[in-house]
């Protein structure tokens, strides 16, 4: 049966900006003055929504970490999913269908991260599909990271120099960040064919290392930031560069912090204690002007859309948007219209207790 569901306006609120969450490290300054916006539904009743890509016609392609992936197209209309993988995603504790990307010159091909059971237990690997098809298999371009019920990263991204990036969990292991060998705790970097980009320092896919639980992939001026979730301490966002050690699991936050001080580990450009689980990560570039150029992610257990302002690589102000408004915030993500949209994640196993009836949705944030 046909399931449709609108875009424009099912649910709508303004509210003001305010709050701040000082980092570990530093103290920036925040923002006092009020600039109201306006909160629309895209879609709802999605479930546990993960990875995001916009078609060249601005369809919204999103997965569903049980398995599935949906389309909503421009007119505001989703019908049945586009493609159910189910049979084959492992879709476990956090594992299972995550990361979307489209190719920057053939957006007939998707790629997905999914998690899998293999013979040695869960795995996660990412996967190339026809778009036009049903996102039927095209190739495995990636295989034999190793996977867990927990911390297996998954959001994948095409950078400015139309390389794969790849985040990666320690899949509970957390030595295996630090160990070279290992896909795991990293940030990969592929050709789009899944080959180890030429220029990677190591000779194999790993970019960075020295990583716990990535889950946020942003470029700005051709800088990479990436934020990650720390233990009970120390969330982060880092910016990534090539061969750098971000030091888990032998340093949480700073050096000058838990852990050791030798300079072979690079520090974030901010660290969260208490936890608030980043998510995602996105920089925007759109019609309210107080926002523009700044960095946002969703926070999990922060249950809020989370708002940083960098400047010459240190963090100057800091927000919390929709404090507690929607619950569990995963991905933001921008929009071919140049606004914000960011899903909420409450039917993720964790959200069941403040879920809505509508959940899970994807937001649009627009000036009132």
């Amino acid at each position: 049966m046909e399931r449709r569901t609108y875009l424009r306006s099912l649910a709508a609120g303004v509210f003001g900006l305010g709050g701040c969450l000082r980092t570990s490290g530093s103290d920036p300054t925040t923002t006092t003055e009020e600039a109201p916006f306006r909160i629309e539904t895209v879609t709802m009743e999605l479930e546990v929504p993960w990875g995001v890509a916009f078609g060249p016609e601005d369809d919204l392609y999103v997965t569903e970490r049980p398995g599935r992936v949906q389309r909503i197209t421009p007119e505001g209309t989703r019908d049945e999913p586009v493609a159910d993988l189910t049979d084959t995603v492992a879709a476990q504790g956090e594992a299972g269908l995550l990361g979307l990307a489209l190719h920057p010159d053939d957006p007939g091909l998707a790629y997905t991260y999914q998690t899998y059971r293999g013979d040695r237990g869960l795995a996660n690997r990412v996967v190339r599909h026809r778009v036009d098809d049903e996102f039927a298999r095209e190739s495995v371009v990636l295989d034999g990271v190793p996977g867990a019920s927990v911390h297996d990263g998954g959001r994948i991204a095409f950078g400015p120099d139309g390389a794969l990036y790849v985040t990666t969990g320690d899949a509970s292991n957390a030595d295996l960040a630090q160990d070279r060998d290992s896909l795991a705790g990293k940030v990969l970097r592929l050709t789009p064919d899944g080959e180890p980009h030429p220029q990677n320092p190591f000779d194999n896919a790993v970019f960075s290392y020295g990583h716990r639980n990535p889950q946020g992939l942003a470029w700005r001026d051709g800088t990479l930031y990436v934020t990650e979730h720390g233990p009970d301490t120390d969330d982060e966002i880092n910016v990534v560069r090539a061969g750098e050690n971000y030091g888990w699991p032998e340093v949480r936050g700073s050096s000058g912090g838990e852990g050791s001080d030798d300079e072979e580990f690079t520090d974030p450009v901010a660290a969260y204690t208490p936890t608030v689980a980043p998510a995602s990560a996105t920089f925007y570039d759109g019609p309210v002007e107080e926002w523009r150029g700044d960095f946002f992610f969703g926070t999990l257990a922060g249950v809020h859309l989370h708002r940083v302002r960098i400047d010459d690589g240190e963090v100057v102000e800091q927000e919390r948007l929709l404090d507690d408004k929607y619950s569990r915030l995963r991905t933001v993500f921008t929009g071919p219209d140049d606004h914000l949209y960011v899903t909420t994640s409450n039917r993720d196993g964790r959200g069941e207790d403040s879920a809505a009836p509508q959940d899970d949705r994807i937001l649009r944030i627009q000036p009132a």
